[in-house]
């Protein structure tokens, strides 16, 4: 009796995990860039896709640069409206984020990033998005009306990565391009939001007409960050300084 209970025990422990990583999640999510949610307290990737981060500077058309993580995460978010999602998880990292294939309203949230240039299909999935990647570069849908560098070489700041988009790149695009948001120069006039992180590890946003904003140094190594509206700071988990 007691072996069977020692294996029954045993067989449910291996199952345990194929079950956690079977579960749906299921609620409205903070969407937290092109290809991160939040549903509760559960972190989820969107899988098969590769959207920039919210601190991701492109260039557009004429050249400019541009917070197109941020564009990015917008537009999903716009898309969705705040509408309920349910997401089938594939897999649990060991820091307990989940990468899921997720739905709204019958639609795949990660195929409509690519599909409209706000994503690219990951190198590494199943290729299942490819296709739509292909057809919004053809249209210069999103990132690819102007001029970027693919999200995943732009995180190891590769100085030989190609530039995509379908706008010539001016000569020192490169430089550009592999810059952050979190640098010391705002990274366009709309985002002058100073970000810090205090001696208690809480993030506080200043704004311009903040008492104490023109003293806030913006190096990367300190963890400071701009930010382009207090909707943006809030959601990042920063609040607005008391002083």
């Amino acid at each position: 009796m007691l072996k069977l209970k020692t294996w029954l025990l045993s067989l449910l422990l291996l199952l345990l995990p194929a079950a956690a990583q079977a579960a749906d999640i299921s609620g409205v999510p903070k969407i937290r860039d092109g290809d991160h949610i939040l549903i509760g307290k559960s972190r989820i990737r969107l899988a098969g896709i590769d959207a920039p981060g919210r601190d991701q500077l492109c260039l557009n058309t004429k050249g400019d640069r541009w917070t197109c993580g941020i564009a990015a995460r917008d537009a999903l978010v716009q898309h969705t409206a705040g509408k309920s999602w349910t997401c089938h998880v594939q897999r649990v990292d060991k820091a307990g984020r989940s990468t899921a294939k997720c739905d709204v309203d019958g639609e795949d949230p990660g195929q409509w990033m690519v599909k409209n240039g706000w994503a690219l299909a990951a190198p590494q999935s199943s290729h299942a998005y490819d296709a739509d990647e292909k057809a919004a570069r053809a249209a210069k849908l999103g990132l690819w009306q102007g001029s970027f560098i693919a999200p995943w070489a732009w995180r190891v700041r590769s100085s030989k990565t190609p530039i995509l988009g379908a706008t010539r790149p001016p000569k020192d695009a490169r430089r550009i391009l592999l810059a952050s948001a979190s640098g010391p120069v705002a990274p366009s006039p709309d985002c002058t939001i100073k970000g810090n992180v205090n001696r208690s590890g809480e993030c506080i946003y200043h704004k311009p007409t903040s008492r104490w904003y023109a003293q806030i140094r913006m190096k990367i190594s300190k963890g400071t960050r701009w930010f382009c509206s207090v909707e943006e700071a809030e959601a990042a988990g920063c609040r607005e300084t008391r002083r």
